[in-house]
């Protein structure tokens, strides 16, 4: 007969063994964990060291330990009591894990935040400090000082750094030893603690420069933080922080890895690849020639409309001369001015009304990116082009600011940019659901005018196929040639007069050869200077100028003097003083390959310019100075005659800069526009139609 009473005297059995088994096996983690994390690297150079070993350790290991108790079994005093409060403070955030040794010390090096209090400044003073930050300038070129400029007392030349620097201290700098406040307060206001000198679009995303500091590197955990308002699920490793500093101890054993980490910035080094202006005049004819739009999912009388303003453009008679234009500034003049007055009797634009402030729908006046602002106030605001029936638009606005984008969104030193292009993705993908216009065409007839460096980052994918109009026209990083349209990069020192200062002195009285004074981004100007610097006295060739407002008029009048303004690029191909010679009268000296110079779809620069390749900079004064005299005249002639387009005005005017980049983009999808083979037309437009602007 079966004993019932032993079945259950087994099953406790069981299940006691099966205790005891894992309570030792978690007795040896913990043992072996306790081992691990003070001695890591002690115990690991025992071991042969090699990236491939420590890389494939550090992926086998998933642990994550929090950021208090990694403090307090790490550094114990060392850490400062600043980053201390800071870290308590975040440590119930989000934790991320590290899947490679070179991950942790990316983390560590590559940016920290500096919590610092702005409780004592009153709100007024906050919002002061806002307007006055926003009214500056982004580059800290003399070419970009207000009159306000010389109250702003920092600049990346002023800022030193202590003997003896923590790692702490060192990551709340940018690679230009500056910091940059956080943006965006706790309480979700902006902050106006925002130094205006910031990390350009290639030094983000890149290799970067960094010193030979080597950290002890741990294999038994990954370790979680967060950044203070990095806070959503999104964020990513290169948007944490590593509350600590290096001391002489942790040195030493960090030479145990033997492992250097020297990088360096794209914008640090010459671009891989060179497209000069005759190549790109050869891609503008090959695109034009081609279209590559998407052909629409359904037929629209819009399109129709775009393909009869096509025909009449292609077919425009032949003119010989203008009273209001002047020809040699221009590819075609004819073709353009036909371009030009249909776009003021077809063209609709639909705005979006989508999207909240401050990255939609404000726009920034003044500064080095107030182009986007201009085009933005002045589109929203203009009674001409706008339509209210989206069914009617040939062109769909998305106004959006990527300079305010940046300041919102970016997380300052995290070398991440990702929630930058993902605010821009939910925002296209809202557009695609609420309405079929994007749909239609993949967003071939849509466009967005956007300044900033990072614009082609934030843009890339999700709006490719729109027409982009941007200041950062890089060939080799997206910029497509007859569909995309470089946008002006203008700075405008005065919201109220926009065009304070302009003109500048006849040819016979500039008696400078060339000019340039400015920064030392990226890795051209250094070479400039190297090469001619104090070497010659017809080349006033100089670094950064004292700030305040004699130097910034001893810039302009340096300018208004000279007969050749030298346009160097600085950490992107695109420069404000390509537009700031043309303002001043001053031949301008475009030295940047690969730079796809402004509104190029219907501007000749080899008319009004000179562009030099940077190979050639050792030969700069022998290429000047072989230009004849004449030539200059000529020169100098057109650089007047074309200042008109690069022009803001409060109420736009005809051939204005507003006018001419609403242009561009509208002939950009006339030449772009696809229709389906045997798709029924709505309606036949004729000329005498479009004359009359119906």
């Amino acid at each position: 007969m079966r004993n019932n009473s032993f079945e259950p005297k087994l099953c406790q059995f069981e299940v006691k063994r099966w205790l005891v088994v894992v309570g030792l096996v978690a007795a040896t983690h913990l043992f072996f964990q306790s081992l691990m994390l003070p001695y890591g690297n002690a115990l690991r150079s025992l071991l042969t060291v090699d990236d491939k070993i420590l890389g494939g350790e550090a992926e086998n290991f998933q642990l994550r330990v929090s950021t208090k108790k990694f403090e307090d079994s790490r550094l114990g005093d060392r850490v400062p009591s600043s980053a201390s409060s800071s870290t308590s403070a975040m440590q119930d955030k989000s934790k991320i894990e590290f899947k490679t040794g070179n991950d942790i010390l990316d983390a560590v090096i590559g940016g920290a935040k500096d919590q610092q209090s702005s409780s004592s400044n009153s709100e007024e003073e906050d919002m002061n400090e806002i307007a006055e930050f926003f009214g500056e300038g982004e580059d800290d070129d003399v070419s970009k000082l207000d009159e306000s400029a010389h109250t702003d007392k920092t600049s990346i030349e002023n800022m030193k750094e202590p003997e003896n620097e923590t790692v702490l201290e060192m990551a709340g700098k940018t690679r230009h030893g500056l910091s940059i406040e956080q943006i965006i307060k706790p309480d979700g206001n902006i902050s106006a603690d925002t130094n205006p000198k910031e990390l350009k679009n290639g030094s983000l995303g890149e290799e970067v420069h960094r010193e030979n500091i080597m950290l002890p590197l741990i294999s038994s955990a990954n370790i979680a933080y967060s950044k203070g308002l990095a806070s959503d699920a999104n964020t990513s490793a290169s948007q944490v922080i590593l509350p600590i500093n290096v001391t002489s101890s942790q040195r030493n054993l960090s030479t145990l890895t033997n492992t250097t980490i020297i990088k360096k910035f794209r914008c640090d080094t010459p671009p891989k690849s060179v497209t000069l202006i005759d190549e790109m005049n050869r891609i503008f004819v090959r695109n034009r020639r081609a279209s590559r739009s998407m052909v629409p999912r359904w037929p629209s009388i819009c399109d129709q409309e775009i393909l009869a303003a096509k025909l009449q453009i292609e077919n425009a008679p032949v003119m010989r001369g203008d009273r209001e234009l002047y020809a040699p500034i221009f590819r075609n003049m004819s073709t353009f001015k036909r371009s030009y007055e249909l776009m003021e009797r077809v063209l609709k634009v639909y705005v979006y009304k989508d999207g909240q402030k401050p990255i939609f729908h404000q726009p920034i006046m003044k500064g080095l990116y107030a182009s986007e602002g201009w085009f933005m106030k002045l589109m929203e605001n203009n009674k001409r082009f706008l339509v209210k029936d989206p069914k009617k638009a040939h062109l769909f606005y998305m106004p959006f600011s990527s300079r305010m984008l940046e300041y919102t969104l970016y997380v300052r030193n995290s070398h991440n940019r990702t929630n930058l292009r993902q605010h821009l993705k939910e925002y296209t993908e809202k557009i695609a659901s609420k309405y079929p216009f994007w749909n239609r065409t993949g967003g071939s007839d849509h466009f967005l005018v956007a300044c900033h460096d990072w614009a082609p980052y934030e843009t890339r994918h999700h709006m490719e196929r729109c027409i982009k109009a941007l200041c950062n026209a890089d060939v080799t990083v997206g910029f497509k040639i007859g569909r995309d349209v470089s946008l002006p990069e203008t700075y405008v020192r005065s919201q109220r007069d926009p065009q304070r200062d302009l003109g500048g002195k006849p040819p016979s009285q500039r008696h400078i050869l060339a000019f340039y004074a400015g920064s030392m981004h990226g890795y051209l100007r250094p070479i400039l200077l190297k090469h001619w610097k104090d070497k010659d006295p017809s080349m006033k060739i100089f670094g950064r100028m004292p700030l305040g407002v004699a130097s910034k008029m001893n810039y302009i009048q340096h300018m208004k003097s000279s007969k050749y303004c030298l346009c160097p690029k600085g950490y992107e191909v695109n420069s404000p003083r390509v537009v700031e010679a043309i303002f001043y009268e001053c031949v301008p000296v475009i030295i940047s390959d690969n730079f796809v110079p402004p509104l190029f779809d219907v501007l000749n620069w080899e008319a009004f310019s000179v562009i030099v390749a940077e190979k050639d900079i050792p030969n700069l004064k022998d290429i000047l100075v072989s230009i004849p005299e004449s030539k200059y005249l000529e020169l100098q002639l057109a650089v007047r005659r074309a200042q008109r387009h690069f022009l803001w005005h409060a109420k736009p005017v005809k051939y204005d800069l507003f006018h001419m980049t609403l242009h561009s983009i509208w002939n950009n999808r006339v030449f772009q526009i696809k229709v389906k083979q045997g798709a029924p037309k709505s309606k036949t437009i004729s000329g005498s139609e479009l004359r009359r602007g119906v």
